[in-house]
């Protein structure tokens, strides 16, 4: 179809009837509210065939229509991607996981990254999903809290090993990926992810099937299965944050949409309205449907190129209090011992996500804001080391995170904090952070990504290849074989 053709096509699917009741919001005021909201009307009228508008558009959309700041976004993803993948392969959870399925592999068709053994695509892709997303380290789409390449990168690399696929065509499938689970979820946010769905999983296994699919070379009507497939397959529940079960969830997501594109390319077939239909994905698992986030803007405004990446190995709320405490350790050079009492002023999300007193493993420091400020404080970081098992059992953290008072105020939105350190000389420090590092508004940088993938990947993998992955994923568009990533990422087999 020509490319004016779909334009057209895709316009005219945002005039189709929607819900009757649906707020006069902006869809940024939606995806960002955290406030609990009323149920959605019953629908006075069949809602848009949103499956099928969604599956025409990554069926047809091609790599040379991706705006330049699209491109470089979806690049930025893939290396930061990558890098926490490889920094996350030696933990405990990666280990368990691997020796739980090498009995039960099929063909060793793909890597694992940082490690020597291969497994099925499957699996293999399950494993490096668990890894990226372990240390809590990876990319996140602000607006839902979506982690968006755990999910598809993890998928579409483990496939890129198994079958040819060129680096623009990689690229391509990455984007429409994240740009598939991203505006799902922009549909069902926050109403979905307040009753303990973990988006990441639920939203991702869309973006995993659309991205897989898309390299497959589905069909429109293939497509429409593949996402009725991934929708039959929602994984993760907030219930999980703190435990190896978090990471589970984007590394499920990720070979559910494997299973989903691979049913599909053979015609295995779903409802052609599973995403919209009345007992379908989003009525069943939440209150809120605005499936004009899913529709309105196809190839126009891109999801895909609001991906943030963390300096902070944490959940991203905890980053504006890490952020203050850093700066003001750096700007007033006082120590631990000096401090009487930390008062943060925070959005009441924080102490729900992020309200683990007294946190006895690394996994579990990652979701306490005692325990972010008080190492942040006393380390002056808020990397991997930070939320380590050492560091959350570190006797000089442990007395400092009892002086850590936050203070629910709900004038305070989620990327603010106010900050007042009183010391024992009566002096008190403030600091108000409106956006934390790493944010859209002062987004890390590309060298800061690269220190941040060196970082990771130390210990790991020699620098010599180190530097050889990094060097890939920046010039992924110029590969013949984006395996080519995965393998060198990889370490060789004994």
């Amino acid at each position: 179809m020509p490319f004016t053709d779909r334009r057209t096509i895709l316009r005219a699917a945002a005039t189709l009837p929607v819900f009757a009741g649906l707020t006069s919001a902006t869809a940024s005021a939606q995806a960002t509210s955290t406030e609990p909201q009323k149920p959605a009307a019953a629908p006075s009228a069949a809602p848009p065939h949103v499956t099928r508008i969604l599956a025409h558009y990554i069926v047809t959309a091609r790599y040379d229509e991706l705006p330049d700041n699209v491109r470089k976004e979806g690049v930025r993803t893939l290396l930061n991607w990558v890098g926490v993948a490889i920094g996350g392969s030696r933990h405990q959870t990666v280990d368990i996981a691997a020796s739980a399925l090498a009995p039960f592999s099929g063909p060793h068709q793909a890597s694992l990254f940082g490690r020597r053994e291969r497994f099925d695509i499957m699996n293999a892709a399950f494993i490096n999903g668990v890894s990226s997303h372990i240390f809590d380290y990876d990319d996140t789409h602000l607006k839902t809290i979506i982690h968006p390449a755990g999910p598809v990168a993890s998928a579409i690399l483990a496939l890129s090993e198994m079958q040819p696929v060129s680096g623009k065509d990689f690229l391509n499938a990455l984007v429409l990926g994240v740009e598939t689970e991203c505006r799902i979820g922009n549909a069902v946010y926050p109403n979905h992810y307040d009753v303990g769905w973990h988006i990441t999983g639920t939203a991702g296994v869309f973006g995993a099937a659309a991205a897989v699919g898309k390299l497959l070379g589905l069909d429109e009507q293939q497509m429409v299965w593949a996402l009725g497939l991934a929708a039959s397959q929602p994984v993760g529940l907030r219930e999980s944050f703190g435990s190896m079960n978090k990471s589970f969830n984007p590394g499920r997501a990720a070979s559910n949409g494997i299973f989903a594109a691979l049913l599909a390319a053979k015609n295995y077939t779903s409802s052609d309205g599973m995403i919209e239909a009345k007992r379908g994905w989003a009525n069943t698992i939440s209150t809120k449907q605005d499936y004009r986030e899913i529709t309105e803007g196809l190839g126009q405004r891109y999801e895909a190129a609001l991906n943030t990446y963390k300096p902070f190995a944490c959940g991203i709320v905890l980053h504006p209090a890490i952020d203050a405490a850093i700066q003001l350790r750096v700007e007033q050079k006082f120590t631990a011992d000096q401090v009487k009492r930390i008062e943060l002023k925070v959005h009441p999300l924080v102490l729900e996500l992020t309200g683990k007193k007294t946190p006895q493993e690394g996994l579990e420091g990652k979701f306490s804001i005692y325990h972010a400020v008080a190492v942040a404080l006393i380390e002056g970081a808020g990397g991997e080391k930070q939320f380590s098992d050492r560091a959350v059992r570190d006797p000089a953290v442990i007395e400092l995170r009892g002086k850590v008072v936050p203070v629910i105020d709900p004038s305070i939105k989620p990327e603010q904090v106010e900050m007042a350190i009183e010391l024992n000389d009566g002096r008190v420090l403030k600091k108000r952070v409106e956006h934390a590092i790493g944010s859209l508004e002062k987004p890390m940088s590309d060298k800061d990504l690269d220190r941040k993938f060196t970082d990771l990947a130390g210990g790991i993998l020699p620098k010599e290849q180190t530097a050889k992955v990094m060097e890939l994923c920046w010039n992924v568009e110029g590969l013949a074989d984006a395996g080519e990533i995965a393998r060198m990422g990889s370490r060789p087999a004994a």
